[in-house]
C-alpha cells in the first residue's frame, strides 16, 4: 500500500446535483437524451449502467431547457429521501439528464478512473454523509470534504477491471435468464394456439392453497430454518425462482399459522395489493396471506399451468376486490377455467419449458455466488488489504 495516498473526494471528482424539470416536459418515450429519476434505477437493465429510461428529451428540449447533463461514465446516485438510504449507484452510458433528486460524480481527468470512482462510492457508503432526520439529504460540500485513500491510476484501473468483470458476468447471466424465460413464454403462446376451455378449473387440475402469519408477539415463532415468503420476496426476484426469503420461521411458528410448508415446485402467485407476481418455490417454503399457492396434480403440467397463469394476470385483477387494496380470493381464483391442449402438446411444452427454466435458474444461482464474491472482494481491494493478483486467484477458484 506504499503507493496509496489520502485525499478528499472533491479532489477526485466533481459533484453536481440535477435540475428541476417541468412535469409537462416529461413523458416522451423517445428522444436523443435520457432523462432519469431515482425510479429509473429499478428498471430492468439498469442494475449497473443506465441503459433504459422512462423519459427522453429531444434536441429541441435540450437547447431550450438546458438541463444538467451527466457525461458518459459519470456515477449517479440519489441525494435525498429514501432513495439515498439505498445507496444505489449507476453509471451513465451517454450524456444523461437527471432530476434534482439525483447527483452525479464525474472523475477529474488525471485523478481518478471513472470505473474505480463507481466502486469507491459503493465502498465508502454515501449514506453515512446524510444530514436531516425526517428527510435525509446530502450536501455537496460534505461530499467534497470526505476523505478516502486511493492507489495509483494503474492500480485503480486494475481494481475496476477485476470487479467490473464480475459485474459483466452477472449481467450476462441475467440476460441469459431473461432470454430463456422469454423463449418459454413464446413457446407457450405457440403451444396454446390449439388450447381450449373444456370446463376444467384451477381447482380441478391443482391443489389451491393460501398462507398465514405467525404472531409477531411470540419470538419463538421467528428466526428458524423455514423460509417464509412475503410478496416483497417475489417482486424483488430477477427470475421466477424462489431460493430463499428475507424472514424465516420455526416449526412452532409454522404450526401456529395457516400456511403449509409447500414443497419445491409449488407455484406462488401474489394475490393482495400486487396481484400476479410469480415464483416457483425451489426449497420447502411457507407463505403469508398475500399468496395463492398452486400445486398441480400432474407434475408434467406444472409449467403449462404456470404460464397459463402468467398470461392471465389482467383477468385475475378484474376479479379482485377490496376497499383498501385489491385482493384476489382463492374462491374466485378456483373458478377460473384452465386452457388445456392435447395431452402430448402440453407434456412436450413442459419438457421444453423445464429445460429453459433450469438454464435460467442455474444462471441466476451462479449470479448469487458471483455477487457474494464481488461484495467480499470490494472492501478488500478498495482498502488495499488484497492485491489484484490475489483477487484474480479467488475469481478463478469460483469460475
Amino acid at each position: 500500500m506504499s503507493d496509496w495516498v489520502t485525499t478528499n473526494l472533491g479532489s477526485l471528482c466533481s459533484f453536481r446535483a440535477g435540475s428541476a424539470f417541468p412535469q409537462v416536459e416529461q413523458g416522451s418515450p423517445g428522444g436523443s437524451v435520457p432523462f432519469i429519476k431515482v425510479s429509473d434505477f429499478s428498471l430492468p437493465g439498469n442494475q449497473k449502467y443506465v441503459t433504459v429510461a422512462n423519459n427522453w428529451l429531444s434536441e429541441e428540449q435540450i437547447a431550450r431547457l438546458r438541463p444538467v447533463l451527466a457525461p458518459k461514465g459519470a456515477s449517479l446516485f440519489a441525494k435525498i429521501g429514501e432513495g439515498l438510504k439505498a445507496e444505489r449507484v449507476r453509471i451513465a452510458t451517454q450524456p444523461t439528464a437527471y432530476d434534482n433528486n439525483l447527483m452525479a460524480a464525474t472523475a477529474r481527468p488525471g485523478m481518478a478512473e471513472p470505473g474505480f470512482l463507481y466502486f469507491l462510492l459503493r465502498y465508502i457508503g454515501i449514506a453515512q454523509f446524510t444530514e436531516g432526520t425526517a428527510l435525509p439529504y446530502l450536501k455537496q460540500s460534505v461530499l467534497d470534504a470526505a476523505m478516502c485513500r486511493i492507489p495509483s491510476r494503474a492500480e485503480q484501473r486494475a481494481i475496476a477491471e477485476v470487479l467490473g468483470a464480475l459485474d459483466d458476468k452477472i449481467a450476462a447471466n441475467t440476460k441469459l435468464a431473461h432470454t430463456a424465460d422469454d423463449l418459454a413464454v413464446a413457446s407457450f403462446h405457440h403451444a396454446a394456439r390449439g388450447a381450449a376451455y373444456i370446463g376444467d378449473t384451477f381447482a380441478d387440475v391443482a391443489k389451491v392453497s393460501g398462507g398465514g402469519t405467525p404472531s409477531t408477539k411470540v419470538p419463538e415463532y421467528w428466526g428458524g430454518d423455514i423460509p417464509w415468503a412475503t410478496p416483497t420476496d417475489i417482486t424483488a426476484l430477477v427470475g421466477p425462482y424462489l431460493e430463499s426469503t428475507s424472514r424465516t420461521i420455526t416449526e412452532e411458528g409454522l404450526g401456529a399459522c395457516s400456511s403449509e410448508l409447500f414443497a419445491p415446485g409449488a407455484i406462488l402467485m401474489t394475490s393482495r395489493a400486487t396481484i400476479g407476481a410469480f415464483a416457483v418455490a425451489q426449497v420447502p417454503t411457507a407463505v403469508n396471506q398475500g399468496f395463492i399457492v398452486v400445486e398441480p396434480h400432474d407434475e408434467d403440467l406444472r409449467y403449462w399451468i404456470l404460464h397459463d397463469m402468467r398470461r392471465r394476470v389482467d383477468e385475475f385483477i378484474a376479479m379482485a376486490n377490496g376497499a383498501t387494496f385489491l385482493e384476489l380470493s382463492r374462491g374466485n381464483f378456483k373458478k377460473f377455467q384452465v386452457r388445456l391442449a392435447d395431452s402430448e402438446v402440453m407434456r412436450s411444452f413442459g419438457r421444453q419449458a423445464a429445460t429453459l427454466h433450469d438454464s435460467a435458474r442455474q444462471a441466476l444461482r451462479e449470479n448469487r455466488a458471483l455477487a457474494e464474491l464481488r461484495d467480499t472482494l470490494l472492501p478488500e481491494l478498495m482498502s488495499g488489504r488484497l492485491r489484484v493478483q490475489d483477487a484474480h486467484t479467488a475469481i478463478a477458484d469460483v469460475s
